[in-house]
């Protein structure tokens, strides 16, 4: 079977951008592949994370996983940094990677301009996502237009070690989400939807109540000719909508634009809000069942070690490839 390997980063209260952009499609990717679906906690300590709230924000992830419908049974759920091969073999991945690769990633760039003090490890976290993506022979990786670029330098590094050693890792294919990917601000649809934003408007977190989920699509840009149409080069606001209309409803766009058909904004926010609330008030019920759970504990044992399983016969033939001894 195909393998997918994927996560989400424990760095900040989720949004809806992660619903569509990762939830959403871990459930649906779950019955057509052997699934891995990891919390990277490594990568959110390139930066300073304050460890109350990494411990919370880990567990949190996960428990979203597990409410938005992704079955353990089906699907290996762990936590990154209870499998040590991801930092070992991140360590020999960079003795490949070249100094000019990764200074050319764009996200290093992006990120560094907003710290005062930048890691070493915030340079290097490519290589690490990198390890994250071979050590379990990904044949498929669920990217991002912002994720495309690491995901080559996976390639490259996969390839670079195969004819450099031997054959030993799997060359990963992305898998390109068409909807969803990349949701937009709601009170500007040239940005992703954040939570840095200081407009609490223009975000949706997946624990918002409904009633500020209302408030909130009441007050979402559109623009002036009240046609309920998608077409991102001319009515890019309106287009967002109906992204998240068609994500959340599970509907073609092109019913949406027919139904909605000469009915104005006003019917069409109205009802794209409650299509939201309708699908996020199940998972939020489920979150709270779990999230501080023992059941979360066992999951998260149970797959770290399914995890470990798989990831010490890839970190093992790449030390004995590299002709370093092993026993």
């Amino acid at each position: 079977m195909k393998r997918i390997l994927s996560g989400i980063k424990p760095s900040g209260d989720l949004n809806i951008g992660g619903y569509g952009g990762a939830l959403h499609q871990f459930v649906q990717l779950q019955h057509d592949y052997d699934c891995f679906f990891f919390v990277p906690d490594l990568h959110a300590v390139t930066v300073f994370q304050d460890p109350k709230e990494l411990h919370q924000r880990s567990r949190e992830i996960a428990a979203y996983y597990i409410a938005a419908g992704v079955d353990p049974a089906k699907a290996t759920i762990f936590l990154q940094s209870q499998v040590s091969a991801h930092t070992e073999l991140g360590w020999l991945l960079e003795t490949q990677a070249h100094f000019g690769e990764l200074n050319r990633m764009t996200q290093f760039k992006d990120k560094s301009s907003e710290q005062d003090v930048v890691s070493s490890a915030l340079f290097t976290y490519p290589v690490l996502m990198a390890a994250d993506i071979l050590l379990y022979q990904a044949t498929h990786v669920p990217v991002g237009e912002d994720q495309k670029q690491h995901l080559e330098l996976t390639r490259t590094l996969a390839e670079r070690f195969n004819n450099r050693y031997r054959k030993t890792f799997t060359v990963p294919e992305p898998v390109i989400q068409e909807l969803g990917s990349r949701i937009m601000s709601l009170d500007d649809p040239t940005k992703k939807m954040s939570k840095s934003n200081p407009n609490r408007s223009s975000y949706i977190l997946l624990q918002d109540s409904a009633d500020d989920i209302r408030k909130k699509l009441a007050r979402a840009v559109t623009d002036s000719d009240m046609q309920v149409r998608y077409d991102w080069d001319s009515k890019p606001a309106v287009s967002n909508l109906i992204e998240i209309y068609s994500i959340f409803s599970e509907e073609p766009i092109s019913e949406i634009e027919q139904r909605y058909q000469g009915q104005g904004y006003g019917t069409f926010k109205k009802e794209l809000a409650e299509v939201i609330v309708n699908r996020l008030t199940p998972i939020q019920t489920r979150f709270k069942e779990i999230a501080m759970s023992s059941e979360l504990d066992r999951i998260l044992q149970e797959g770290a070690e399914r995890a470990a399983e798989a990831a010490s016969k890839t970190l093992l033939a790449a030390k004995q490839a590299m002709g370093f001894v092993t026993f």
